[in-house]
């Protein structure tokens, strides 16, 4: 039987029950579009965060566009923030007109380099846009200060960080606004797409409500300002709303496997991943680091065993932003680990057995190189 990075099958054994009842609950509500699966949603959620305010968009990548806009970043501006994420937190910056502006990644955690933020910015810097990648937090107590002292705006990219910890903080309550993704392998998923915005600031929480739903405000088909369809489906909110109460509970879980991972691949030459100082890490993807990573996924195949690479190409590199004019070697830290990470199986229900099998095989891989 094939291992893979991600399988959702055996959660939805176990939480079968939920998730049906969730899906007939909204069905028998008369309410399918904003309605209150997705205002309870809003309001769970934001409170899990300890935040005033949540808006509950179709994806993570709206949730990222909107935020900006709703913060006010537009065409002329530059965003401050990595290569090594997922595209969408690119495209969202690109998708409001603003330009973003890469800085390298830390070596051990490969999350934004804080130190080198101070160079990046410019006189058309209006925010920095730090992503909490894999499963844990950056240095935010140097970002914000930053931001202070230059008049900048901090919009968190949530969508890999549910139920971290940043010295105590839960991430995405740190900073002017945090955007989260709900697919479906993420820390807190749904059964479909979904997003969502959190934020302290009552007019940015008003401009992402007007934003997700065309723009208008108090009277359907008056358009206040020209706006999107972004909303969260009712369906999702309530499967949500169930699993938000999990949550704490699918984080221990993940970080049972990571120490499993931990104990049983420590007599290796694998780069384990590392936890930054004051951070609570929830192992969204569990990466580890080898100069001869291709090699190894492709003797892992023979063991029935796929794994996947996060990421293999920074977006610096990539054709679609060619045009920002960031040559090879400009991001050097970003550039080798591409070379070099890949990611074990993570999920809450990962079997054990499962998991010995992988390590097993990675570590009988590791004895041929």
């Amino acid at each position: 039987m094939a291992t893979l990075v991600w399988d959702y099958t055996r959660e939805y054994e176990s939480e079968r029950k939920d998730i049906l009842d969730a899906v007939e609950t909204v069905f028998s509500s008369g309410r399918l579009i904003l309605g209150p699966s997705v205002s309870s949603f809003e309001e769970e959620f934001a409170a899990y965060h300890g935040v005033a305010h949540c808006v509950g968009v179709d994806n993570g990548t709206n949730a990222l566009r909107l935020a900006l806009q709703a913060l006010g970043v537009g065409r002329g501006d530059e965003v401050v923030t990595v290569s090594n994420t997922a595209a969408p937190t690119v495209l969202a910056i690109d998708a409001v007109g603003a330009t973003p502006v890469f800085v390298d990644v830390h070596p051990d955690t490969y999350l934004m380099d804080v130190e080198q933020v101070a160079a990046a910015i410019t006189p058309r810097t209006k925010a920095l846009l730090p992503v909490h990648l894999y499963g844990q937090c950056v240095d935010m107590a140097p970002l914000t200060e930053l931001a202070r002292r230059h008049g900048l705006l901090v919009l968190e990219d949530c969508a890999q960080a549910h139920g971290a910890r940043h010295h105590g903080r839960v991430a995405g309550s740190i900073g002017d606004a945090a955007a989260f993704s709900f697919y479906p392998t993420k820390v807190l998923g749904a059964y479909g797409d979904g997003g969502a915005t959190i934020t302290n600031d009552a007019t940015v929480d008003a401009n992402l409500r007007r934003h997700r739903y065309y723009g208008m405000e108090k009277t359907y088909y008056v358009v206040e300002t020209p706006g999107h369809n972004c909303r969260l489906d009712e369906v999702q909110a309530e499967i949500l709303r169930r699993k938000l109460t999990r949550l704490d509970e699918y984080v221990a879980a993940r970080q049972a496997v990571a120490a499993r991972y931990a104990e049983a691949l420590a007599d290796t030459d694998l780069v384990l991943p590392a936890t930054a100082p004051g951070n609570t890490h929830v192992h969204y993807v569990h990466v580890v680091r080898h100069p001869r990573r291709d090699d190894i996924l492709e003797r892992l195949k023979a063991h029935d065993i796929h794994l996947n690479i996060s990421y293999p190409w920074p977006v610096h590199t990539m054709t679609g932003f060619a045009h920002l004019g960031y040559a090879e070697g400009s991001l050097p830290v970003t550039e080798r680990v591409a070379g070099e990470i890949f990611s074990l199986p993570m999920y809450p229900s990962l079997p054990q057995d499962a998991q010995e099998r992988v390590v097993d095989a990675l570590k009988r891989v590791l004895a041929t190189l």
